[in-house]
This record gives C-alpha cells, sequence and structure tokens, in this order.
C-alpha cells in the first residue's frame, strides 16, 4: 500500500507529485496521460517565469522535474473506480489493474464538451479548438465561428471581433450570457449571430474550411465559410469514477475545502476537477502543492 496515490498528471497532479516527494511520501502517480488539458493550448502567455510557451513544452518541463524525485509512475491507465478499503483507498483502472493507498489526492482535471458532430473529432486541432483564450489569435484575419451562447462564448466573440476579419456565434438558444455581454456582442460590426442554430457538422480535409448549421424554427440549412471553429458549450469534470465517494456538486466538480480536503477524510482533491474557482494553469498548480501538503498533514497525524 502507497502512502499517496495522486491521480491525474496535469499541472496540478504533476505539482502534486513534486511537493509529495519533497515530503518523502511514497508516492504513486498514475494518469491516463502526461499534461492534461494544457497539451491542447497552442500558446501560454499567463504562466510566471515565461512569456511565452507552448503548452506541450510547459508541460515537458514538469514532467522533467517530476522525474527528478522518485515517483512511482504508471501512465497510459484510465480510472474506473475509486472506494475506501481498509487502511486506505484502492483505485481501479481500465487495464483492470488496482492499486492501494492511505491517501488520494483526485487531480483528474475537466474535458470540454464537445458538439458530437461529423468533421469534429477529425479536425480537432486543425481549425476546431476548445479553448479560445489560447488559440483564438491563430485565426487573426480569418473569418470564424464561436459556438456557444453563455458567458464563455460571448467573452470568446468579444477576443475575436478584435482580431478576426468576421465572427459568426452559433447558439442552440438564446443568449444565456450576463448582459453586458450581450450588449458588447450587439455593438460589434464583424459579428453576426445565428441564435436557435444547431451545428450540423464541421467541414474540411486537412484544415477546417466551413460550418453546417441549421435553423430549428426554419428547419433551413446553411454554410458558413470560416476557418476556426471555437467551441465554448462548457467543460465536463473527469469526476464520474468518483461519484459514489466524493461529494459533487450540480455541475459535477468535486467540492474541497480551502485547503483542498474532500467530504472523505485522506480523499483531496486539487485543480479543474473541483469547485475551486479559476480554471487557470497556475491556480491548478497551486493548488496541487496544496494538496500535497494537506496529505502529508494528514499521513502525519495517521
Amino acid at each position: 500500500m502507497h502512502e499517496l496515490i495522486i491521480i491525474g498528471a496535469g499541472p496540478a497532479g504533476m505539482t502534486a507529485a513534486v511537493y509529495a516527494a519533497r515530503k518523502r511520501l511514497n508516492t504513486l502517480l498514475l494518469s491516463k496521460d502526461l499534461g492534461g488539458q494544457v497539451l491542447w493550448t497552442t500558446g501560454v502567455e499567463n504562466y510566471m517565469g515565461y512569456q511565452f510557451i507552448e503548452g506541450s513544452e510547459l508541460m515537458k518541463k514538469f514532467e522533467e522535474q517530476v522525474k527528478q524525485f522518485p515517483v512511482e509512475q504508471i501512465i497510459g491507465q484510465g480510472i474506473k473506480a475509486l472506494a475506501q478499503v481498509d487502511g486506505g483507498f484502492e483505485v481501479r483502472t481500465d487495464k483492470g489493474e488496482s492499486y492501494q493507498a492511505k491517501s488520494v489526492i483526485i487531480a483528474t482535471g475537466k474535458r470540454p464538451r464537445q458538439l458530437n458532430v461529423p468533421g469534429e473529432e477529425k479536425l480537432k486541432g486543425r481549425g476546431v479548438t476548445y479553448c479560445s483564450v489560447c488559440d483564438g489569435p491563430l485565426f487573426a484575419d480569418e473569418k470564424v465561428a464561436v459556438i456557444g451562447g453563455g458567458n464563455s462564448a460571448l467573452e470568446a466573440a468579444d477576443d475575436m471581433v478584435k482580431i478576426a476579419k468576421h465572427v459568426y456565434l452559433v447558439s442552440l438558444t438564446p443568449l444565456t450570457g450576463d448582459q453586458i455581454l450581450i450588449d458588447k456582442a450587439k455593438e460589434a460590426n464583424n459579428l453576426t449571430t445565428f441564435l436557435e442554430h444547431e451545428v450540423l457538422g464541421i467541414e474540411g480535409e486537412n484544415l477546417v474550411n466551413g460550418i453546417k448549421i441549421r435553423d430549428l424554427k426554419s428547419g433551413e440549412e446553411k454554410k458558413l465559410e470560416v476557418r476556426g471553429i471555437l467551441v465554448e458549450i462548457g467543460l465536463v469534470p473527469n469526476s464520474e469514477f468518483a461519484r459514489d465517494i466524493a461529494k459533487l456538486n450540480k455541475l459535477g466538480e468535486i467540492e474541497v475545502t480551502a485547503t483542498c480536503e474532500t467530504s472523505i477524510p485522506g480523499l483531496f482533491a486539487a485543480g479543474d476537477v473541483t469547485n475551486a474557482p479559476e480554471k487557470q494553469i497556475v491556480v491548478a498548480a497551486g493548488e496541487g502543492a496544496k494538496a500535497a501538503l494537506q496529505a502529508h498533514r494528514y499521513l502525519q497525524r495517521l
């Protein structure tokens, strides 16, 4: 039985691993991949110490730092279940393996909610993006479509009207964001809204060249010629495996205290999978550090 299992190897998980190792905890880092959401980020300009760095390069540096410590790593296994057992917790993976520890940190992050339409999977990273802050500048002077009607979509549209040739805002519903953002969208000369329209498919061979939409009221279909599609319809926490053990909020986020404690003693959570505000790389890293330090205190009390 390990002293600590860290589930997830994004900014929160890898930072937690470094802090746990510095406290000389017998730690297992267990994750489906190394890097998490940051791997989808083309450029990062708001992580301290770097004026600009590619998301994959930043995570490579995190990975290299973890390797400086004796942290056991098992990468490439998804998590199926988490349960309490005598003396701690058991983690079961999609490879049929199980691992036990006296304490656990969940740092599995979130994943973008997808449109689930033809062409989306094929053109991910080729014009289809789920992070307007990260990838918006790639579409300067191009026509783009922003998908969604909430605050994140409206903020993305507001950012893009400043740099794109034209922005199409496509929402399945009437706009649901804050009124101040709705007003800003209406003021933009290079923005066209398609409310109560659904996305039927994304077109293009190697790169996006268009999006097909349909009016829910009239049934009319049309194609918009765009080079970029920014999907902003929300994020889904990777917390399904913890549903029967941890307390989740209505968004599926794990509820934690200011010290990253869950409702179960010995079970901690950090980063985007939690209800902690502000989903940012630097915040996730800080939460990972806090979780590891709190896990160390918990183990000391044992």
